[in-house]
């Protein structure tokens, strides 16, 4: 990368230079090349750009962030400024739009032909994380009543523009999606045929409202490389790319992740983030669980005199909330992952408690029968008491743990708050105050104490 770097500044400090930096790059993707500009000094940033030909400098100005793409814009002469933001995208025309101050993004908007900007704003007008914020109009829309022979024509003149151009999206005169035709479909037909006559009116659609989530999941489930979006009146707003909604998966799936770690999920990439906003993220859900682990103190100091009597109970305390813990992670992060995919929903509640509990018994089993024996084989008579204990405990524990891990997720998505919010971390400390309690009460009742 350096090599390559240190070339394309060579060559962008040459006099007549487009040719020497084409030669520079030959080799390489858009993506490369953005990740390239982004090493360059600014003004070398602003040249190289500049020297790009159209074309290959939108698609790599596709690749940077709203705000770098709009310095470089802005610093271009009007007529490359122009030309340069018309043939962005319309998702990343949005992107930018919304990102940048509303008085630049006015005078933005002013030099797109008027239809364009209208589309452009409906597509603005959409909250962020839902479909239709995802959304792009370049597509290829025909008419129903059109032949197969115009629908081509009408392929050739404005397929260049469009980001998809496998399927041709089929409307009636009011802008209802009528059906999805794929390419193959109208090379294959004749050229008489009206597209009318192909369609099986049954598109499979996402509301422009709804979370990009579903969006997302309806796309892997059937295996398309776009979607089509619609309003509440079935008229057809804009399509989703398969790219686009990888994204989101890979956006989606880190938040989840970064959430059932005990922490706020972070808007920029991990070096990108500075320190005091790892601390910000991080500090809140550390003094919530500081203070709810002061609950299970409270607990063992009520069974003070149960530890004073017998030392050895004091032993297997890790052993118990740990137990617990990890099986209350494994059920909660099982079914965070299982709601996130749509595999299960409000109405499985029941059906997914059931499992759990069926599960939580059989790991308490097991798990409590090996306490037994590690108990019970510290030598002594005295110790095959304490075995019964801690294997009592183990199985009672671990299927609270798996009962409550069910039980938060599918609660929290009922009410429309995200699940991953009951992290590990939340779910350990929960588990940990009513293991103790239920450690503590078990020796009372087998060993006689306290």
């Amino acid at each position: 990368m350096q090599d390559i770097i240190e070339g394309l500044k060579a060559a962008l400090s040459a006099p007549d230079n487009q040719e020497l930096v084409m030669d520079s790059i030959a080799h390489l993707q858009p993506f490369d090349i953005a990740q390239v500009l982004l090493e360059l000094e600014r003004g070398e940033q602003q040249q190289f750009i500049e020297v790009l030909p159209l074309d290959l400098a939108s698609e790599v100005l596709e690749y940077l962030e709203p705000e770098v793409q709009y310095g470089l814009i802005h610093h271009c002469n009007e007529e490359r400024a122009r030309a340069l933001f018309g043939t962005l995208p319309s998702d990343a025309t949005v992107d930018l739009l919304l990102a940048i101050h509303p008085r630049q993004a006015e005078v933005l908007l002013t030099w797109l032909p008027e239809e364009y900007r209208e589309r452009i704003d409906t597509l603005m007008s959409f909250p962020e994380d839902t479909a239709g914020s995802l959304a792009t109009v370049d597509y290829i829309a025909a008419r129903e009543g059109w032949t197969v022979e115009k629908t081509l024509a009408h392929i050739r003149k404005v397929g260049r523009r469009a980001e998809i151009v496998s399927y041709i999206y089929v409307t009636n005169a009011r802008g209802q999606l009528i059906d999805v035709v794929s390419l193959k479909e109208i090379i294959m037909a004749s050229p008489h045929t009206k597209l009318s006559e192909i369609v099986a009116n049954n598109p499979i659609v996402v509301d422009a409202h709804s979370d990009q989530e579903k969006a997302a999941r309806i796309l892997s489930q059937y295996d398309f490389l776009a979607i089509p979006v619609v309003d509440s009146s079935n008229r057809l707003v804009g399509v989703i790319s398969v790219d686009d909604l990888v994204d989101v998966i890979q956006e989606e799936a880190t938040e989840d992740i970064q959430k059932l770690g005990g922490s706020e999920p972070l808007i920029d990439s991990y070096l990108k983030t500075p320190v005091l906003t790892l601390f910000q993220k991080r500090v809140w859900w550390l003094l919530v669980l500081f203070f709810a682990e002061a609950i299970t103190g409270n607990i063992m100091r009520h069974f003070e005199d149960a530890l004073t009597e017998v030392i050895a109970l004091s032993f297997f305390i890790p052993l118990l909330i740990d137990a617990g813990g990890n099986s209350g992670s494994q059920t909660v992060t099982t079914l965070v992952r299982a709601l996130a995919l749509g595999e299960i929903g409000v109405d499985d509640t029941l059906k997914a408690l059931k499992k759990e509990m069926s599960t939580g018994i059989l790991l308490g089993a097991v798990v409590g029968g090996a306490a037994y024996l590690r108990a019970a084989t510290m030598g002594g008579v005295a110790n095959s008491s304490l075995g019964i204990v801690v294997g009592i405990s183990a199985f009672f524990i671990i299927a609270w743990a798996s009962t409550v891990a069910a039980i938060l997720p599918m609660t929290l998505h009922k009410l429309k708050v995200d699940p991953a919010i009951v992290s590990g971390p939340l779910i350990t400390t929960l588990v940990d105050g009513v293991g103790i309690l239920v450690y503590f009460s078990v020796a009372k009742l087998v060993l006689g104490i306290g």
